[in-house]
Formats: C-alpha cells, structure tokens, sequence
C-alpha cells in the first residue's frame, strides 16, 4: 500500500516480514535514520537522532534493535578501531553497494571505496576460492578494512 505521497514503503518493510518480525516504531525510525545518512552511525548517534522524533524510545531499545537487524542483515556492524561499532544499511536505494573501507587512524575519518582495481578483483576472486576450498566453506560475503593515514594526517 502506497504512503500519503504517493511513492511506496522503503525495501526493509517487505524484508522485515520475510523475516518473520514486524516492523515496530523503534525498527522504523532506526532504519529510517540509516537510510538518511552517508556516515557511519554508533548506536548513540542513532538514538539521538531517533530520539528527537520518538522520545519515548530509549538507548537500550535502540541497542537491542540494532542487533536484531544485524543478526537479520540488514544492517552491517563495523567496528573502526574507535571503541565504537558503527552502522550502515546493508542495501536499498541509498546504498553505494559493495564497497571497502579506508580507516584514518590519525582524524578517525572513514572512507567507502567502490573503484576497485582489477589486481584486488583478482586477488579476493582467488584468496575466497582458496578459503573456500580449504576450508569447505562457502563464502558469501566479505568486510575488508585498511587502516592508515588520510592525505591531511599524513
């Protein structure tokens, strides 16, 4: 069912219920500051974003949350060496898509990379059939970080 505007729900309503769960206020309003931003959001950035629209929801609430839709993958869980884990949506319209991640280690700056060369395609083709074979495991996704110094730091 369309929205008062016209356009139709975002893409989590129909994977929340493929999922067995129903898509609560809290859910709504977490996922919706997720779709809003670029960043990469700690579960404190979420609450208060949250919390200025829905006040009756609470850090713990937000906390709980975001592990279920972790656990559900739709939302992906960093942790960038700050003491904080981060969040970003796993898809949807507003995703960039698979992408790598540049951690400054210097200003705590975070940059998402898609423009992969072709030696990196190569090597994580044959270093994932290497583990897969070895290991019997069959790979379906990857998070790949490098950690250094941004172009102001350096």
């Amino acid at each position: 069912m369309p929205w008062r505007d016209g356009t139709g729900p975002p893409w989590w309503h129909g994977k929340m219920k493929g999922c067995g769960y129903r898509l609560t206020v809290p859910r709504h309003a977490i996922l919706d500051v997720l779709s809003q931003t670029k960043e990469h959001l700690s579960a404190e950035d979420i609450y208060l974003a949250v919390h200025k629209v829905y006040p009756a929801i609470g850090l713990t609430t937000v906390y709980r949350t975001l592990e279920l839709l972790v656990q559900t993958g739709m939302v992906f869980k960093f942790d960038f060496g700050d003491g904080r884990a981060r969040y970003e949506l796993s898809e949807g319209p507003q995703s960039i898509g698979h992408h790598h991640h540049l951690v400054c280690t210097g200003c705590g700056r975070i940059i998402d990379y898609t423009d992969f060369i072709d030696e990196e395609i190569e090597l994580l083709r044959k270093t994932e059939k290497g583990l897969s074979k070895k290991y019997n495991f069959k790979i379906t996704n990857h998070l790949i970080q490098f950690h250094g110094l941004c172009g102001k730091c350096n």
